[in-house]
């Protein structure tokens, strides 16, 4: 049975709260918010850079129960669950459904194929892509404010992770370094060190 590990970090303004499972986080957000005004912590998915909104609601048994580690056989109840299938709805013309319907193993198993080929043919492209993209919607959100913005998201989608590092050195660290986390796969280059 394998679990699905995720990991998130929580900045308010430029400064990291937490940073660790959905428990972890939601409860550090949970105990920080308690008697305070101060604006709303952003949370942010490690995997794709997007922000993500937390049930802080009930007790800290009840939010830790809530974001338990749950299996991929229990989130997955339709399909093959033991295979990891999930099922989803595909809107297709009559035609393409005739040829993947003619295809050896039917129309799953050539969607199956045709989406491995796709992930095999460009696997940098889409590495790169994907880590930028992350890096990016951290930045967009939390570091729209500070100076050489506009120049770190150019050196990011150039690729160019030397220039990406100078200009971000003299940022709150919180940001830095989570940037840098982030943007570890969006530079072709060898990895940086900090």
């Amino acid at each position: 049975m394998t679990t699905i590990r995720r990991h998130y970090t929580a900045f308010v303004g430029t400064r990291m709260l937490a940073s660790g499972s959905p428990q972890e986080v939601a409860l550090a957000i949970k105990r920080h918010r308690t008697g305070r005004t101060e604006r709303q912590p952003l949370v942010f998915d490690h995997t794709t850079g997007r922000q993500i909104d937390l049930d802080l609601s009930g007790s800290e048994d009840e939010i830790l129960e809530r974001y338990e580690e749950r299996s991929t056989q229990t989130m997955a109840a339709r399909g093959r669950p033991a295979l990891g299938v999930v099922a989803r709805e595909v809107t297709l013309l009559p035609r393409h459904w005739d040829w993947l319907n003619a295809q050896p193993g039917g129309a799953s198993v050539a969607l199956r194929r045709l989406v491995d080929q796709g992930r095999h043919a460009a696997p940098l492209a889409d590495r790169l892509r994907e880590a930028r993209e992350a890096t990016y919607r951290f930045l967009n959100a939390v570091a729209e404010n500070l100076p050489g913005y506009e120049e770190v998201l150019r050196a990011l989608f150039a690729g160019d992770g030397a220039r990406f590092d100078a200009l971000i050195r003299d940022w709150p660290s919180d940001v830095s370094v989570f940037a840098m986390t982030l943007s570890q796969d969006a530079f072709e280059e060898a990895p940086r060190l900090r």
